[in-house]
């Protein structure tokens, strides 16, 4: 046998898998019109079912074994080969097992000795057809039932895993009994030395293949041998189809999904898809499996799984077996299971995958009613609860309900047991007040008792309920978080990871190589909107520069002309190149940036299409009611603008073939998934997450999509590749947040008088008073003490507005530092949960920001003149550039002071600069006279004197558009280079930057 043949190859696989607890069986037993082993089935129940086997063969004699085969393969026929293993088939009214599976637990030997005589069989080059003499390279079979198919290829002897597959597609006729859907064999490998592929369904040149690869380096494809010394694609053997593997793969993985879908014309059709696990979905589940049983309750498994990764297969795989996981000591590790989530979809997909597993009612149950129902689900410890976030904070007085309609008084606990909570997308609301929610109902009596026994060492047994606040917001002993999400923040880092780093990982970029997701960035055009606005009015108010820059903004958005022509690009654009793509099925999504111009956009859509005759429908997605800024009292709605369409069906109505523009402003921007989207245009400013969300709307796969389209209005396509390569290749953790921080704003708030520390002790001896200790008029007395601090920031805001800004800032900084920090550290410090109470409920009641003039200027401005013109066209390529890693929260305290006054004729210049005219080189004058400026600068010689040149330079920044804002009259094209092209700005700021750190240092030395 040639060292470099496909039989050499054949041979190394079988070594390994025939040590592994495979027998050979001798392909000349195989009944080829009925796809099976005759003798190996017989075999195995005869050994494992010999009371049985008895009895019938006291009815039938000597056709007993013809008489079990023929109801074996007619059940086979009727039922499919995985009901069978899973369940057995019925033999005149005797049910007879075709595999036993691996017991949750080692209490029961007997199940164990019924488990290890289950016969995995080899065969090498199975001749399979009745109506020919081809072969199979290899075939795996259980108890005689054949599963798994291979077709091995060797790149040294010129071919690969494509072959295989053009094999499977070209050659192997799907009506074969042992390739007929479900019936018989169930997966489909093609695999060479470098790469495995597998289908579940054979079906001519339409077989669908997917890859069954590890990843390497983030991407797709396979990592070398670490050792040098096995295949690239050994773990397909080693791991994946090893005995114990394939056994464990038939009863807890594989799953028939059946989906119920209405055509175009209203015809109902049924889909049904065998689910073999990719080999990222096997590898993570077994993996926090192993961890989960080894560490026990009380560990956080973070997984980074980019969109397309089969989210919900593995959520419900994982679910599964942790609802009967058990340790080495066979004791259980969870009693239940808690899966949040918000998706519909994925509650009916887990309660029929997990049904097909162990054909068991009650094991899961969907909390869609209430609260009540949740505490019921909860104390009868049903094993999987699926239920939305927003359910916990009142299930602690259901449970007080419960517990007194029973007559045993107002118990608002559980009892303490040991919970798996997965949370379904871990975003920033997973880790806020409502999480914290979470784990004060789950932590049960043991929270309890810990709370009580802090209030007594700290002296305080009547603020109990203070205690308990503290204990829930930190690590729960009982509890073990399993945290999914395709773009974790800093804080997810944080809270769910370990060391800041997800427990596994499917990146962006595995994701798009292996074709699970389209690559939204590969067709990418960015216009620009050039335009001149002109003072009309004859006076000249003098206006605060970033306010009123914003309104002239707001004015130029809302412009009827703007819209209008960007309307007419879009509708143009989808009529001429959308709208032909998928099959003529393709849809668009308009961005908008706010819900105003997404009611403008809407009205300027439909009277463009309606003049024109287009065949094109829309709708219109917003919140709550929009006021007109035009006609008094006139206000619009999203359901009247879309003719009486409720919230809940838009998306319904959107998957229609009749509509197929949808403009969004702030919906429908996470978490829609419609394959049909093809093209996105964008008049929002989009940065980081917001892009990477935003944008990936476009990344579902369909059978006729192959690319997308996205035109973007506003944004630069630097920034929107710097969004996305944060996430391509996995989220990294950046700089922590310091911990002491906390109180130093703590002692800012405390230095500033607004509040008294006796009144923060008296808001927590009424908020967290023991519940006998409770009366009606606690909320008038709570009302009485904040007032006192109110008055005293009005009297502040109405003498130093921007101080007293500045302080509210501090308070929110603190809020959201100690609601972080909390559950990351252990902070045994009542008196942070006190002020942390009290001004959760202060800046509630505190007045809103005088936000000064708000500036309205369509008496004053118009519009002069007006250009849409289209700046780059091509892909935005991740694999160049930086990934940013992901940085924890600042103090967001630090308050603006407000702007200087300009005269409105000026700002105008200023905006018309920015985005008029065209652009020349800059001078060396110019420059010269802004480094001098920015030296006699005060703040800069300050910076200058305690920072390194990189702090330096984030002062500086600032500090270096007014100069040139004010010296803009000198050299006005340098200005509009640098106000319109952020490389520009990157590159003057670090070279000016670091010469006027060294004419300041240099001065110093000077000076000394």
């Amino acid at each position: 046998m040639k060292r470099t043949s496909e039989a050499a190859f054949e041979t190394a696989i079988e070594s390994i898998l025939l040590g592994e607890g495979y027998t050979p069986l001798d392909g000349r037993g195989f009944d080829r019109e009925r796809a099976i082993f005759p003798d190996e089935a017989l075999d195995f129940i005869r050994a494992t079912q010999a009371k049985v086997w008895e009895k019938l063969a006291a009815l039938h004699g000597e056709q007993t074994g013809t008489r079990v085969l023929e109801s074996l393969c007619k059940w086979l026929d009727t039922h499919g080969t995985l009901a069978t293993l899973r369940h057995g088939f019925k033999c005149f009214g005797k049910t007879l097992r075709m595999a036993f599976f691996r017991p949750a637990h080692g209490l029961n030997p007997e199940l164990e000795a019924r488990y290890q005589a289950n016969r995995l069989g080899l065969t090498r080059q199975l001749h399979f057809s009745p109506k020919s003499e081809k072969s199979l390279d290899v075939v795996l079979s259980v108890n005689g039932i054949p599963v798994v198919t291979l077709e091995l290829k060797n790149p040294l002897s010129g071919q690969t895993a494509a072959n295989a597959i053009h094999q499977y597609r070209h050659d192997r006729d799907p009506r074969e009994p042992i390739f007929v859907f479900t019936k018989r064999t169930l997966v489909h490998f093609a695999v060479d030395t470098e790469e495995a592929h597998m289908a579940t369904r054979l079906a001519g040149s339409s077989t669908h293949f997917l890859p069954f690869n590890r990843g390497v380096d983030g991407g797709a494809g396979n990592p070398p041998d670490f050792d040098a010394r096995n295949y690239k694609t050994a773990y397909v053997w080693e791991e994946a189809l090893q005995r114990d593997s394939l056994l464990d793969l038939l009863a807890r993985f594989l799953h028939l999904d059946v989906q119920e879908k209405t055509t175009d014309d209203g015809k109902k059709i049924r889909k049904e898809s065998l689910i073999f696990p990719r080999y990222h979905q096997l590898q993570a589940v077994r993996q926090m499996v192993t961890a989960a049983a080894s560490e026990g309750v009380g560990h956080n498994y973070l997984v980074e799984h980019s969109a397309g990764s089969g989210k919900s297969n593995t959520i419900a795989w994982l679910a599964h077996r942790l609802s009967s996981l058990h340790n080495e000591r066979d004791e259980r590790v969870f009693d239940s299971v808690v899966v949040i989530t918000d998706r519909v979809v994925l509650d009916r997909q887990l309660q029929n995958t997990i049904y097909q597993f162990d054909h068991r009612q009650g094991v899961v149950q969907k909390i869609d009613e209430d609260s009540r129902q949740l505490a019921e689900a909860l104390e009868t410890g049903v094993p999987i609860i699926i239920t939305t976030l927003q359910k916990f904070p009142f299930v602690s007085g259901q449970l007080a309900k419960l517990s007194e309609e029973r007559g045993e008084g107002s118990k608002s606990h559980l009892p303490t047991r040991k919970y798996a909570v997965i949370i379904d997308e871990a975003h920033s609301s997973q880790s806020g007040e409502t999480a914290t929610e979470l784990k004060g109902v789950l932590g049960g009596a043991e929270l309890r008792r810990k709370a009580q026994e802090m209030a007594k060492e700290e002296g305080e047994v009547e603020l109990e309920r203070l205690f308990l606040a503290m204990a829930k917001r930190g690590h729960q002993p009982n509890m073990s978080f399993f945290a999914f999400t395709a773009t974790p923040k800093h804080k997810t880092l944080a809270i769910f990871g370990r060391n800041g780093q997800a427990f596994h990982r499917y990146t962006m970029r595995q994701a798009i190589e292996e074709g699970f997701i389209e690559d939204v960035l590969k067709n990418y055009v960015t216009y620009k909107t050039y335009y001149k606005l002109i003072k009309k009015a004859e006076d000249d108010p003098n206006v605060e520069r970033k306010k009123a820059a914003k309104a002239l903004a707001r004015f130029m958005r809302l412009h009827p002309h703007n819209i209008g022509q960007k309307a007419e690009v879009m509708v143009e654009h989808f009529q001429h190149f959308t709208r032909h793509k998928i099959g003529g099925h393709a849809k668009a999504m308009v961005v908008t940036g706010s819900r105003l111009e997404a009611v403008r956009y809407k009205q300027e859509f439909d009277r463009y299409i309606q003049e024109k005759s287009y065949p094109i429908k829309s709708l219109v997605a917003f919140s709550g009611t929009v006021e007109d800024d035009k006609i008094p009292e006139k206000s619009y709605t999203e359901v009247e603008m879309n003719r009486g369409l409720k919230e809940k069906e838009l998306s319904d109505a959107f998957a229609r073939p009749d509509f197929r523009v949808l403009l969004v402003a702030e919906k429908y921007q996470t978490g829609f998934d419609q394959p049909l989207l093809h093209t996105m245009y964008v008049d929002k400013r989009l940065a980081g997450i917001q892009a990477v969300q935003t944008l990936s709307r476009l990344n579902r796969t369909h059978p006729l999509k192959d690319d997308t389209f996205v035109l973007d209005f506003v944004n630069e396509p630097g920034e929107i590749q710097e969004a996305f390569r944060q996430y391509y290749e996995g989220s990294e953790m950046g700089e922590q947040v310091d911990p002491d921080r906390l109180y130093e704003v703590k002692a800012e708030l405390d230095a500033s008088g607004i509040y008294l520390q006796t009144e923060v002790a008296e808001l927590a001896q009424v908020f967290f008073a023991p519940k006998r200790r409770q009366s009606p008029g606690d909320h008038k007395t709570m009302n009485a003490i904040l007032d006192q601090a109110v008055a005293r920031f009005v009297q502040w805001q109405n003498t130093e507005e921007e101080e007293a800004e500045l302080w509210r800032g501090k308070l929110q900084a603190f809020r959201n530092l100690y609601g972080f920090l909390s559950q990351v550290i252990p902070y045994q410090d009542s008196d942070l949960e006190k002020l942390f109470t009290y001004l959760r409920h202060l800046a509630l009641k505190l007045p809103k920001r005088k936000s000064g003039p708000g500036y309205q200027f369509d008496e004053e401005v118009e519009l002069d003149y007006y250009r849409l013109q289209k700046i780059s066209e091509g892909s935005i390529s991740l694999d160049e550039g930086y990934a940013k890693p992901l940085d924890g929260p600042r103090e967001v305290g630090s308050g603006m002071v407000r702007e200087e006054l300009v005269s409105l004729s000026r700002l105008i210049d200023m905006i018309n600069q920015r985005f008029g005219g065209e652009l020349n080189e800059a001078d060396q004058l110019f420059f010269d006279q802004i480094a001098e400026a920015a030296s006699l600068n005060e703040s800069l010689q300050k910076a200058a004197a305690v920072n390194s040149l990189d702090k330096f330079q984030l002062v500086f920044r600032q500090v270096l558009e007014s100069l040139f804002i004010e010296r803009m009259e000198l050299n006005e094209d340098l200005f509009s280079d640098y106000m319109g092209k952020p490389e520009m700005q990157e590159l003057v700021s670090k070279w000016l930057g670091s010469q006027v750190y060294d004419r300041l240092a240099e001065a110093r030395k000077a000076g000394r």
